[in-house]
């Protein structure tokens, strides 16, 4: 059987590849094809289009392409389910999902970097996957991140928490260091990690992660900077009459689909629906 997605693969087009030749078909045939190109040759072709919109195989809500091969398979082997939040982490760029997601997100990206064929990517995609789901069936009690001391600390300043929960503080100093750096990167059209952001603004990693919604608009880190983004995409389709793809690239994202995606989530509406309607009144 042949699956087609879009080229240039990084998580989901990597990710669901290896599930599906491991797990669902030892013999399928992957193909990757520029975006426009993959509903009509799987059309011709008779094969499976996946991680692409509007297509059975895609994102449904707040769950990846991964997510719905494993419930359309029933596939419920407990190592897929630990890796399933940590792939859905790295596509979505919501990394508080699973502390992994983060790397996983910079090893696909730093393989799609180096390597230009897709299907010389997707070989070494399955050695990637093969190592992760290894370690998600047989090595996830062996203790390699947050020693007992950090453990302890947490501890007694969640106890802390507990405490003074209906107080409020004034905001810490790096909140407002924190503010303008994403902005800045913003501005810029930079990516900024929650670890590269903790270490500007000189704060553990764990910390920002767990407090960083008290003080931006009950939001993770990545939702914020996703908020930003869908502020700055409307700006620009406002404003100007740059292509579609130029906004997606100037906004920080990944490529058109992924900004679409996004876009119609916050907004319920795609962003040439959204030009479209500015347009008109």
């Amino acid at each position: 059987m042949q699956w087609i997605t879009r080229e240039r693969p990084k998580i989901d087009r990597l990710a669901c590849p290896w599930l599906i030749l491991r797990f669902i078909d030892v013999h399928a045939e992957i193909l990757y094809v520029p975006a426009d190109d993959v509903v009509p040759t799987a059309q011709r072709l008779g094969a499976t289009p996946f991680d692409v919109p509007d297509v059975e195989f895609s994102h449904h809500g707040a769950d990846c392409t991964f997510d719905y091969f494993l419930k359309k398979y029933g596939l419920t082997d407990p190592a897929l389910l630990a890796l399933a939040p940590i792939v859905r982490g790295a596509d979505t760029d919501n990394h508080a999902l699973a502390q992994q997601a983060a790397g996983l997100w910079a090893i696909s990206a730093g393989l799609a970097h180096n390597i230009p064929d897709d299907q010389a990517l997707l070989q070494q995609g399955l050695v990637l996957y093969d190592a992760l789901y290894s370690w998600a069936r047989h090595l996830q009690d062996q203790r390699h991140t947050q020693p007992p001391e950090e453990q302890l600390l947490v501890q007694v300043y969640t106890a802390y928490l507990a405490r003074t929960k209906n107080q409020r503080p004034a905001p810490p100093a790096w909140t407002a260091q924190l503010r303008a750096l994403i902005q800045d990167h913003l501005d810029t059209n930079l990516s900024l990690r929650l670890t590269e952001a903790a270490g500007t603004v000189q704060v553990n990693p764990t910390y920002l992660s767990r407090e960083f919604a008290r003080y931006f608009d009950n939001l993770s880190f990545g939702e914020y900077v996703r908020k930003l983004r869908i502020e700055k995409a409307r700006q620009l389709l406002d404003t100007t009459a740059y292509p579609l793809a130029e906004v997606a690239y100037l906004t920080g994202f990944s490529d058109q689909s992924h900004f679409t995606r996004i876009f119609k989530q916050h907004t319920g509406q795609s962003p040439a629906a959204y030009r479209k309607k500015r347009g008109t009144t």
